[in-house]
């Protein structure tokens, strides 16, 4: 089964988002630390992108999406289970644009609120993504809307990519980037911003192995979704863009479990008073649990990609 045809995306693709980008996101910082695992302590460089505006990477990928847009564009409409649609409510606001969120009933009630707080309006469809975004595909054809994707959209990983070239910059040598997978967008945006000379490895709850079981099959599958970070890390295939970026630049899969998850978050706030959502304690979780291990005198960096949660959870 091949996939469908899709633009490519490089790293000057990343490179021109970086440029429009610049002065309206953040160059969220990186922090050398060490982080507990099961053979004691290992050294890390945490990436802060959950202190990006809106408290997700999300936002890189929409305003670079708005930003090309054409000038008669007055209104996005996207399907979100939660961050892309916090994300698109916040660069439509930023671009004087209304925004329609189509979310599952699934969907957090936290993350609900954020979009509202940016000015969205939010329809429910559905009980998945998948169902979510069909209904968003339609009223954006009946409205004349420009539509958005969560992941699977070239400007959306570009924009995700310059997260990887902030860590270029700002991360001596070139140590592998684990980074948590839903659709696959961060995950592509960084391995496209760092080319063949980057190591990035995709992290992925056990019940939402979207990249990882594309790669075992070849292209991608529909999986069944079961983890307690499905609120960001929900989709049920990866994106057809970050199977090929996955394809040709040899991006890994690792797995790891919801009890990982939880642990990770749960250490993050202990040790650090760092508070993020469940897919930012996901590529840690990697770490801590053992199921990726740092070759000697190896620092790997992190992505802490999100923050929108509701902190009673934790």
């Amino acid at each position: 089964m091949a996939t469908r045809k899709v633009k490519r995306l490089y790293r000057s693709d990343v490179r021109q988002a970086r440029r429009l980008l610049r002065g309206h996101t953040r160059k969220t910082p990186v922090f050398h630390t060490d982080i507990l695992g099961p053979r004691g302590p290992v050294p890390v460089t945490l990436k802060l992108e959950h202190l990006q505006h809106g408290g997700t990477f999300k936002v890189r990928g929409c305003l670079n999406a708005l930003l090309q847009a054409r000038g008669d564009q007055t209104q996005v409409v996207l399907a979100s289970a939660g961050n892309a649609g916090i994300a698109a409510a916040l660069a439509s606001a930023l671009r004087g644009m209304s925004c329609t969120v189509v979310v599952p009933e699934s969907a957090s009630h936290t993350k609900v609120a954020a979009m509202w707080s940016h000015g969205a309006e939010v329809l429910w469809h559905g009980t998945t993504y998948a169902e979510a975004h069909r209904y968003a595909r339609q009223l954006a054809a009946e409205r004349g809307a420009m539509q958005l994707h969560a992941y699977d959209l070239p400007e959306i990983v570009a924009g995700a990519g310059v997260v990887g070239l902030e860590i270029e910059e700002q991360v001596r040598g070139r140590p592998p980037v684990l980074v948590a997978v839903g659709g696959g967008g961060l995950v592509a945006g960084v391995a496209a911003a760092l080319g063949l000379r980057g190591r990035v490895i995709g992290v992925e709850p056990q019940g939402a192995p979207t990249l990882h079981s594309a790669l075992a099959a070849g292209h991608p599958v529909d999986v069944d979704v079961s983890s307690v970070a499905s609120d960001s890390l929900g989709a049920n295939r990866i994106g057809d863009i970050a199977m090929e970026v996955a394809q040709r630049y040899a991006v890994r899969s690792i797995l790891v479990s919801d009890d990982a998850i939880v642990m990770a978050r749960e250490y993050l706030w202990r040790e650090f008073r760092i508070v993020v959502e469940p897919a930012g304690a996901t590529a840690v979780a990697a770490i801590q649990s053992g199921a990726y291990v740092p070759a000697p005198g190896e620092r790997p960096v992190i992505v802490l990609c999100g923050a929108n949660t509701d902190l009673a959870t934790l």
